[in-house]
């Protein structure tokens, strides 16, 4: 049996791949967290791998405190850059197939066009430097490496912006929400599909991929939705970048294409208004 070890299982990733794991039984899967395996220790990594023996690794672990990251670099790059390095290395030492999750936060946003995956990086913050950085070594240690990058992440786990509404949706009467910042939204489950679907195919293409849900829009927009949908009266006022300072620039429009991915593993996302409803529907459910 084919083992899968999934680095960050307490992510939002790492949970939506464990609930597609009794849909692959031909494979065995490994969750680990950072108290299970800390990928900023190479001899861990390379342990690990020794005894694990994996055909597959998939990381969706990450620093991902953006703003924070402005004043933790190194710790942002020990996890983002070095330990997708020290993953690397092992994957290639024991012939597995890394599948790295990295970001559209790669690209500094001065554009009206989608980004491919050719088009030149330039990030504009340290957690984007980091996950570059990280990028570039993964291919550069493990050619058998998958890069996907993914925009502005959700799901019904973890912290995100979706559950972040609705809490302020329950708790305040009128909240601000940047409106000149554009992107794509992505269900974290369906990104967890892609995985898997990459997993599965045969032959597999390696380097860089775009996988996000289709469709852009504003986080101002997505608030919107996201208060239609739960039949929310909040008043939601339109802010710009500069009325909502941060201590990290965010790109103004960081859309991803997607025909790499359509083309070459016949992956078709789902629209973001679509997937959202879902998460939402289970939310509900949940609560």
């Amino acid at each position: 049996m084919e083992k899968i070890i999934v680095i960050g299982a307490n992510g939002q990733l790492g949970h939506c791949l464990q609930k597609l794991e009794a849909r692959f039984p031909k494979f065995k899967f490994i969750f680990t967290t950072s108290e299970d395996l800390d990928i900023t220790q190479e001899g861990e990594v390379l342990d690990f791998f020794e005894e694990i023996k994996p055909k597959y690794c998939i990381n969706a672990s990450a620093y991902t405190a953006v703003d924070l990251a402005e004043k933790e670099a190194e710790k942002a790059f020990a996890v983002n850059s070095n330990g997708v390095s020290f993953l690397a290395k092992a994957s290639f030492l024991y012939k597995t197939t890394l599948v790295h999750v990295s970001t559209d936060y790669v690209f500094d946003g001065e554009t009206n066009l989608d980004y491919s995956e050719d088009d030149w990086t330039s990030p504009i913050g340290i957690y984007g430097q980091s996950k570059l950085l990280g990028e570039e070594k993964a291919l550069e240690e493990n050619p058998s490496t998958i890069i996907l990058r993914t925009s502005w992440l959700y799901s019904e786990f973890g912290k995100n912006f979706v559950k972040t509404m609705l809490n302020l949706f329950s708790t305040k009467e009128e909240i601000g929400v940047v409106a000149d910042q554009y992107g794509q939204p992505t269900n974290a489950n369906d990104l967890a599909e892609a995985i898997m679907k990459i997993i599965s195919s045969d032959p597999k293409k390696f380097g860089v991929y775009h996988f996000s849900n289709y469709g852009e829009t504003t986080w101002y927009q997505f608030a919107q939705e996201i208060a239609q949908l739960t039949h929310s009266g909040i008043k939601i006022n339109s802010l710009t970048t500069e009325q909502y300072p941060t201590p990290a620039k965010r790109p103004k429009r960081s859309t991803l294409c997607l025909d790499k991915i359509e083309k070459d593993y016949d992956i078709k996302p789902k629209y973001w208004q679509n997937s959202l409803e879902e998460v939402i529907h289970t939310l509900q459910t949940q609560s």
